[in-house]
């Protein structure tokens, strides 16, 4: 909710700067069209116009500099957007005030249930569960393979490593730095997920993640890529202050899960499909039958592999997410 309002606080604010610059020079373009037509010769109108496209250029190149390909467009961001929302303070109040309302109704809550969770508190207590983050990476990019392991897409991040060399090694080891410290001292093994055997998370931590010592580590490398192919992805249509803001609140949703539950990436990763601008028929296409078929095996695995917990508890056991 913290995400969709401050989005929608840098639109506005964003938006309205746009235009009230776009407004000020297209005033004075008309000024200065007045001005020739009555004025000076046709000579001096023809530099107008030359005056007209040079301005109209600088106007555009704005919009260039603003584009992801700028490192200073995510500090110009910022400022902008300090400043316009100092500026429009009372206006952005009124017109976000139902999440202020929520916001505080819900930390009135927490205050009093004494935790954000509801039903067993212990089980679900807050923890840095860093490595929580990387698993989403790796779920989210699975879920879209035509967008994060086609061909054109690897050729478009070694062209992006290869422009700025230097910087790219730098971004590169901080990454796999970042990766290699969160699965060694925040990869969190939560009791319901050593024991119940009904979910696939059981599945996935035994047979893949927990299947030997180094096979965590191994997987670094694969985050680190899925998270630089996530970043490209976003950053061809969004600012890079919408970009890091969406990388903010999905680690503040997912750290503080300890339990690896593939509901908790739903939110985050419908934002990511939705702002990822696919656009070719034929990815929608693969992805629509990807889902249709895991699907259809979730639902073959609940209906007709059910069994049952002998040792422990009696009734029918059944597959489920």
């Amino acid at each position: 909710m913290i995400f969709i309002a401050c989005t929608g606080i840098l639109d506005y604010a964003l938006d309205r700067q746009k235009d009230n610059r776009e407004y000020a020079v297209s005033n004075e373009l008309v000024q200065e069209e007045t001005v020739t037509s009555n004025q000076r010769s046709n000579m001096r109108k023809r530099r107008a116009v030359a005056n007209h496209a040079n301005k109209k250029s600088r106007l555009s190149s704005h919009t260039t500099l603003s584009s992801p390909h700028h490192a200073s467009e995510l500090f110009d961001d910022i400022r902008a957007v300090i400043s316009s929302s100092w500026n429009m303070k009372w206006d952005l109040l009124a017109s976000f005030s139902p999440f202020f309302i929520t916001l505080v109704v819900f930390v009135i809550f927490v205050h009093w249930n004494g935790s954000i969770v509801l039903g067993a508190k212990e089980a679900h207590a807050v923890s840095p569960h860093f490595a929580q983050v990387l698993y989403f990476s790796l779920v989210s990019a699975l879920l879209m393979p035509p967008v994060h392991f086609s061909f054109t897409q690897f050729v478009l991040l070694a062209q992006l490593f290869w422009k700025n060399k230097l910087i790219s090694l730098f971004k590169l080891s901080i990454a796999m730095t970042v990766g290699f410290i969160s699965v060694h001292f925040f990869s969190i093994a939560h009791p319901y997920l050593l024991a119940d055997n009904r979910h696939y998370p059981f599945y996935l931590w035994r047979k893949v993640l927990n299947r030997h010592w180094s096979m965590k580590y191994l997987l670094v490398p694969l985050y680190t890529y899925m998270w630089f192919s996530i970043l490209s992805v976003l950053g061809k249509r969004q600012k890079k202050l919408w970009v890091v803001g969406y990388l903010l609140a999905t680690a503040a949703t997912l750290i503080p899960a300890p339990l690896i539950e593939f509901r908790y990436y739903t939110i985050p990763f419908f934002f990511l499909i939705l702002h990822s601008h696919v656009n070719d028929n034929r990815s929608w296409i693969l992805m629509g039958v990807m889902y249709a078929a895991v699907n259809c095996f979730t639902m073959f695995m609940f209906l007709f592999r059910p069994f049952s917990w002998s040792h422990h508890e009696s009734g029918v056991q059944r597959f489920i997410w």
